[in-house]
């Protein structure tokens, strides 16, 4: 592209000093040959102002002294030459200027202007003065060999400058087409920086786009790879192991594990159906649809967390503050979340368990809070992969997608002992 640019711009340079320099070569040697003309025509009058009326009865003529290279003689009108210098008998430009004209002429090598002599209406005599052509072409020469050295630095100039601009336009392109071999290798984080040049920023600009949207759809890809490996794997191996115990039962007894074995398959079904909504609401703003009484989500909640934490040797609380009975919330993502939540406090945690649920009017507050503590950087515990409260770094990663999701937010409210709050917009039935 770089040779593409200056070819061009060396086109249109020689084009632009072809079509200036040819007709000002022209106009310099028309110029000088004119005004070559012109100082002998002046020399020639000023001899023929000192021509006395009676030269051709014997009287002296004092003709002025001519400049170098010059030729000046006095002509009667029978072109015999009188005084001065030139061809003995008086040549065409002579005989012009005998019809009362100024006669200019280029014959011989040399540059002629004559000029007649009058008195009384008569003209008595012709002033010829001449001077080599040759001086003159030496002259035109000069000139033009100044002009085209002001030719030659002009393209001299034009070059440098069409290949910095050059350089310019082609280092945007380069630097974009480096980072799309980057991205083919590998590297979706490359992004082309923006220059100076509107046009290649655009293309930058919908290049750094496209492969930003390619970058999210991987990521939501491998996010819920890992949401799904996450959020089943607990509850398929409670099946499993509830499942192996119903072997273990007789026939009595058995209906009781099944039961067990039903719910767990029925959490799994949500879960997944969680992780499949989550998957499809990246980029789409339209929250699920409130469709689960706030008190009922405590209670079951209490119901499914009571045993694992018990087992434990740890209490759980659940508790309600001033909340409306006809407050409604998007059941199963709220219930994930708080399972996250809860799983967290069980294995990261110690001592009681408390999940308090405050009215703040226009959303509700689900505080999950126990008598441990967390330690670092409160913020990082969200990040996807950090190995902080949650070990892997997917539970509480996936549940604040899950908020998001929703329209709310999550954070750690306190670090000792540990509160996360859960903040959920509120919606009241009909």
């Amino acid at each position: 592209m770089r040779q593409r640019v200056v070819r061009v711009a060396v086109t249109a340079v020689l084009v632009a000093l072809v079509l200036l320099a040819v007709p000002l070569a022209l106009a310099i040697r028309s110029s000088l040959y004119a005004d070559r003309r012109d100082a002998l025509e002046r020399t020639a009058l000023s001899a023929a102002v000192r021509v006395s009326p009676d030269y051709a009865g014997g009287d002296p003529v004092e003709l002025p002294a001519p400049h170098s290279g010059e030729r000046i003689g006095l002509y009667d009108p029978r072109l015999r030459l009188r005084e001065g210098t030139g061809p003995a008998s008086g040549d065409a430009a002579v005989r012009r200027a005998l019809g009362a004209v100024v006669a200019r002429t280029g014959s011989g090598g040399e540059l002629v202007v004559a000029v007649p002599v009058s008195h009384a209406e008569q003209v008595i005599g012709v002033v010829r003065a001449a001077a080599p052509a040759a001086e003159v072409r030496t002259r035109v020469l000069l000139g033009w060999a100044a002009l085209g050295g002001a030719c030659a630095l002009a393209l001299t100039v034009a070059v440098l400058v069409a290949r910095r601009q050059a350089r310019a336009l082609a280092a945007p392109l380069e630097d974009l087409s480096r980072h799309c071999r980057a991205v083919t290798g590998g590297d979706l984080g490359a992004r082309a920086a923006p220059s100076s040049i509107p046009e290649v920023d655009q293309v930058a600009r919908t290049h750094n786009e496209m492969l930003h949207g390619l970058t999210e759809l991987l990521r939501h890809e491998r996010d819920f790879t890992a949401n799904a490996s996450h959020q089943l794997r607990t509850p398929l191996t409670g099946l499993q192991l509830a499942l192996e115990a119903g072997l273990d039962q007789d026939e009595t007894r058995l209906r009781p594990v099944l039961r067990e074995a039903l719910e767990t398959t029925r959490r799994l079904h949500r879960t997944v159906e969680e992780v499949l909504r989550l998957a499809r609401a990246h980029g789409l703003h339209r929250p699920p649809v409130p469709d689960r009484p706030v008190y009922r989500l405590l209670r079951e909640t209490a119901d499914h967390w009571h045993g694992p934490l018990a087992h434990d040797g740890r209490r759980l609380e659940c508790v309600a503050r001033d909340v409306p009975d006809d407050a409604r919330v998007p059941g199963a993502p709220v219930a994930e979340i708080l399972g996250v939540l809860l799983d967290n406090a069980r294995v990261h945690g110690r001592g009681t368990v408390r999940l308090t649920v405050r009215d703040l009017g226009d959303a509700l507050a689900f505080d999950v809070a126990d008598e441990g503590s967390v330690t670092g950087d409160g913020a990082r515990l969200f990040e996807r992969g950090h190995s902080g409260a949650d070990g892997a770094g997917i539970g509480l990663a996936l549940a604040r997608d899950l908020a998001v999701s929703l329209g709310g937010r999550l954070s750690l409210a306190r670090a000792a002992p540990t509160v996360f709050t859960l903040l959920v917009p509120l919606g009241a039935e009909g």
